[in-house]
């Protein structure tokens, strides 16, 4: 067949801090006709799943990268050819995946969005039970998340030992005592070498303080309502802690800076990571230019972050970049940790648990909802002092939120 009638399906372009991709799931087998711009292919990187398009309309040809390969950017994975659907096309590599089968209930797993669609493969559920919120009743990760969750409530006495474990398990062990081995994703892999990263390559250190949260709850609370009405967004307590943080930022430089060989690089903007926890595992989204940007626009992003990680669509520019980091452990439990650097960044924030206790205040005991914070810095760069005068400033601007506003 001429080369005018065929089309390469390639890896698209990969950012510099990406080498490579796995292979997750095919949408289409050797044979079977494609429409331009259709998701043909899942890409699995260490940061994201990357849907591939098809280059054009046609049949799908020879398979030249199969589920579970490690591909590279500009690989060329399949070939499109012209011609009507069964039309004969190269003969498929022996190791091609089969096309996306339907569960035994009946609905195709091509209903299932690429960031839902794993996430049931490796629980080994059956998409036709999931009920689909997205367009054409396609089921997304967040719907998975929500059947997950009515399904436990309404099962509460489940065998552990029946309950499905992610990954490819592999059985072993000996009767009676059963072990299942379980492969990381990719995405938990990299977030273990980064871990390791910055504990081998930062000299950490974490300072502690707590903060009255009294003053922005009573502030939240008068003006919420009129917040949402007026930006289409809940006023959550995200954006009084990206503001703080900010205001410290501009008051200490070197904690917004970064080690780069032997020289500190300090950075001009302020990029903040928001920790997001996902059904895939923990990312980071960057809200850019936070000093910027509305406690409106910082509580939109941050919205629009959280429906992106349960989605799983979350680019790689969402990813990439940051200068500083929060996270909050608060909202699982957490009433103190010691959060770990995200490199090349030199401190990240922890949020905690928000509880009543009582306190001294102008010599009498009260109850306040009392929260501890705990930044971890490089202390390569950051010394004692400047670490805990930075907290000590974002202490003291959530207590007095009307330093914002004043610049005190």
């Amino acid at each position: 067949m001429s080369s005018e009638l065929s089309s390469e399906v390639r890896v698209p372009a990969l950012p510099e801090s990406v080498a490579d991709a796995t292979v997750a799931a095919w949408h289409r087998a050797p044979g079977e006709a494609v429409k331009k711009d259709e998701n043909l292919v899942d890409l699995e990187t260490d940061k994201v799943v990357l849907e591939v398009p098809a280059p054009a309309d046609g049949v799908l040809g020879e398979i030249l990268a199969p589920v579970g390969a490690v591909v590279t950017a500009a690989t060329v994975l399949a070939t499109i050819v012209g011609g009507a659907p069964g039309a004969a096309p190269p003969a498929p590599r022996p190791a091609a995946p089969t096309a996306p089968a339907a569960s035994p209930s009946g609905k195709a797993e091509s209903v299932v969005a690429p960031g839902a669609r794993r996430l049931v493969k490796e629980l080994g559920l059956d998409p036709a039970k999931i009920a689909g919120s997205g367009r054409d009743g396609r089921v997304q990760r967040a719907d998975v998340v929500a059947y997950l969750d009515e399904r436990d409530q309404a099962e509460p006495a489940r065998d552990p030992e029946t309950v499905p474990i992610t990954g490819a398990p592999q059985l072993t062990g000996e009767a009676g005592r059963p072990e299942q081995r379980v492969p990381m994703t990719r995405l938990r892999a990299r977030v273990a070498e980064r871990l390791l990263q910055a504990q081998q390559n930062a000299a950490m250190l974490t300072t502690f303080n707590e903060v009255n949260l009294k003053a922005v709850i009573e502030l939240r609370n008068r003006y919420k309502d009129q917040f949402e009405k007026a930006h289409g967004v809940r006023l959550g307590f995200m954006s009084f802690f990206v503001k703080a943080a900010v205001e410290a930022l501009q008051r200490f430089p070197v904690v917004n800076a970064s080690v780069d060989g032997n020289d500190i690089l300090y950075h001009g903007y302020f990029d903040l990571g928001i920790a997001v926890s996902s059904a895939r595992g923990l990312v980071v989204p960057i809200l850019r230019n936070c000093d910027q940007l509305s406690m409106a626009e910082i509580e939109q992003g941050i919205s629009e972050f959280g429906r992106k990680a349960k989605d799983g669509t979350l680019s790689f520019e969402d990813l990439t970049g940051g200068t500083f980091s929060i996270t909050n452990g608060g909202v699982f439990g957490s009433l103190l940790s010691t959060p770990i650097l995200n490199p090349p960044q030199s401190a990240i924030l922890g949020m905690h648990k928000t509880q009543e206790r009582p306190i001294a205040e102008n010599g009498q005991i009260v109850i306040a909802p009392m929260m501890y914070l705990a930044l971890t810095y490089d202390h390569r760069i950051i010394d004692g002092r400047e670490a805990v005068q930075f907290l000590v400033t974002i202490k003291e601007t959530l207590e007095e939120p009307a330093r914002l506003l004043l610049r005190v």
